[in-house]
């Protein structure tokens, strides 16, 4: 089944600020003008044909291809690939900008079913590509070389062989999909309909979310309470879809003979299942010298004796609550962009002249921020909650990241511009660091430079040590479903254990914060997604030391890294920098950027 991306959930919302000046929305005619468009129906209408013509030409075939001719086959899934996820983009984009919409999730629902089963005859062409002799496909690729290109794609095709079942097995968890699907829509929409009531007030969840990083302590707390409240109150149907997206994932993995919940996940990524235990270790052996140390920082800046979970992203007393306006916004990451390397800027501008960026708060819209690469013969889009605060502007620049990325590795063509979520994380985290140090450099005062390093060492933070706590919780969540049906309090309880341990001694925890595990959406989505974020953050750490270090030709080798998409291996793409992720030092030194803007803050104290 063609995946939507997942949202990266901020704590952000919209109370119809005016100040923000006028934001974007979408465009979607790139990909279709509406739901009747002709050349929407044409599509579909081609897709049909083509996959049954896919079928007839190939199957039961592949052992007898000559290199041109498996070549054909493999441009011609190529193109199918792209007219499917164009359609489902559409569908999918149009559906996250009012989730609530009956209409749009009838349309999303129905295009999904009809690509399931328009390409269930196409399940045959990766069951065949595994059982060809390794020696006949290393000849026929020897034999051509556009159809070599594509080996990065049969690699990872192939480390699938030995989790292979049978033909019919295969079409008949194809066709399955759509019920997966279905899980994962209701958690979407139960999200999105959730009411909370804030002195009086109903509002959704980023509204609420957002008041957890209000200046007045009171409010912070009224909101964690009412989340912890109404979570609690629909506890029974985020256990219902944990445990049944859990169970599910666990009868795949026994039929396919994984060795563990992750190791889909790992094989997709394309990562050694070692190189996460060092990243995990790493990060958790770090907890004591990152968040436990800047937590007692931030207890004593805000004077408490004990810090609750509602100040966790409270703002800082000294720190300016001004509004940053959108057209501020867009100079501040288009002058960090440009002054890397213009060709960033180039790529960025049409992001904001074009209709590729929704960036307000609409109701039904769904929260968080993601960029959604759509097909190669059209451009990314950017979703984002913008609200105006500096963690915004870094939410824009991270997700300008992401669609430059995906503008570059769409020169791959379909199959090879998708990169492995180890590195999808690359060019928008290191547009995020772009854009802090533009602004650091800016700093007209030791305190604004500390509340920037403050700010910056918290979104760390949230992006390594809270990730890999998700990480590990999920981990425990997928082992102990194992063992029978999880209750809510089950659930609360694998939840509890991972957050004392990463937050530190500094923090006491309200009754119903065992329940914030059930509005994160990537548990649902993409199991096993988080160590990306951590893996992202340690990667641009190091690689942004090597660009101060002022290594020559780093911008030219960054851009070549971006433009390989997934054609190459973590390993080949971070040789030219002299850094390999599979040393476990590796990942120290990412950390240790964070360790030192924490030294940084300390001395400030003195």
């Amino acid at each position: 089944m063609l995946q939507f991306p997942f949202q990266r959930f901020s704590a952000n919302s919209n109370h119809g600020n005016q100040s923000l000046g006028k934001l974007p929305e979408w465009n979607l005619d790139d990909l279709y003008t509406g739901e009747d468009a002709h050349e929407l129906k044409q599509d579909l209408n081609w897709l049909e044909t083509s996959c049954l013509n896919f079928a007839n030409d190939f199957e039961n075939k592949l052992a007898t291809l000559s290199a041109i001719e498996l070549l054909l086959c493999v441009q011609q899934q190529e193109r199918i690939n792209q007219v499917a996820g164009r359609i489902m983009s559409f569908a999918g984009l149009r559906y996250y900008q009012m989730t609530t919409d009956a209409g749009r999730t009838k349309f999303m629902s129905d295009m999904q079913e009809l690509i399931t089963n328009y390409t269930t005859p196409l399940v045959f062409f990766t069951l065949e590509l595994n059982r060809l002799e390794d020696k006949h496909l290393s000849s026929l690729m020897r034999q051509n070389q556009d159809l070599a290109r594509y080996k990065p794609v049969f690699d990872k095709i192939r480390s699938m062989k030995p989790h292979q079942l049978s033909d019919e097995i295969e079409k008949l968890l194809h066709d399955l999909g759509v019920v997966g699907d279905a899980w994962e829509r209701l958690f979407d929409e139960t999200i999105a309909g959730l009411t909370f009531h804030i002195d009086g007030e109903p509002m959704g969840i980023e509204a609420t979310l957002n008041f957890l990083t209000d200046p007045e302590r009171a409010k912070r707390e009224s909101a964690a309470r009412e989340l912890a409240k109404v979570f609690s109150d629909n506890i029974k149907t985020f256990a219902r879809v944990h445990n049944t997206q859990a169970k599910e994932k666990e009868i795949l993995d026994r039929w396919r003979n994984m060795p563990s919940a992750q190791s889909g996940r790992h094989l997709s990524n394309q990562v050694e299942p070692e190189v996460v235990d060092a990243l995990r270790n790493a990060v958790v052996n770090s907890y004591p010298k990152l968040s436990h140390r800047y937590y007692e920082l931030k207890r004593k800046w805000l004077g408490l004796d004990r810090m609750q979970i509602w100040d966790r992203n409270a703002p800082l007393p000294m720190e300016d609550p001004r509004i940053v306006n959108w057209d501020e916004a867009e100079n501040t990451v288009m002058d960090a962009y440009n002054a890397f390397d213009p060709l960033l800027g180039d790529l960025a501008k049409p992001f904001f002249k074009n209709g590729w960026i929704d960036a307000g708060v609409k109701p039904g819209k769904a929260p968080g921020a993601f960029a959604h690469p759509t097909v190669t013969n059209v451009h990314p889009y950017v979703m984002l909650n913008y609200l105006g605060k500096p963690r915004d502007v870094m939410t824009l620049a991270h997700e300008l990241g992401h669609g430059v990325h995906q503008v570059l590795a769409a020169e791959q063509g379909e199959m090879l511009s998708s990169t492995p979520l180890t590195l999808a994380e690359t060019a928008s985290v290191f547009g995020e660091m772009l854009t802090f140090r533009k602004m650091l450099d800016g700093a007209k005062s030791p305190t604004q430079r500390k509340v920037m390093l403050a700010n910056k060492v918290e979104d760390m933070i949230n992006t390594v040590v809270r990730q890999i706590a998700f990480y590990d919780f999920e981990c425990k969540l997928h082992e102990a479903r194992r063992s029978g049906e999880l209750r809510p309090e089950d659930i609360n309880a694998l939840w509890m254990s991972v957050q004392a341990e990463s937050l530190g001694p500094a923090f006491d925890f309200m009754e119903g914060y065992e329940t914030f595990w059930a509005y994160i959406p990537h548990f649902v989505h993409s199991p096993f997604y988080v160590y990306a974020y951590a893996f992202g953050d340690g990667l641009v750490n190091a690689l942004y030391s090597v660009y101060a270090d002022g290594k020559e030709g780093f911008e030219k080798k960054y851009i070549n890294m971006l433009q390989a998409g997934g054609s190459k291996h973590h390993k080949e793409l971070l040789a030219p920098f002299g850094l390999d992720a599979s040393d476990p030092k590796f990942w120290d030194k990412g950390l240790s950027m964070i360790s030192g803007f924490i030294d940084e803050l300390e001395a400030m104290e003195n």
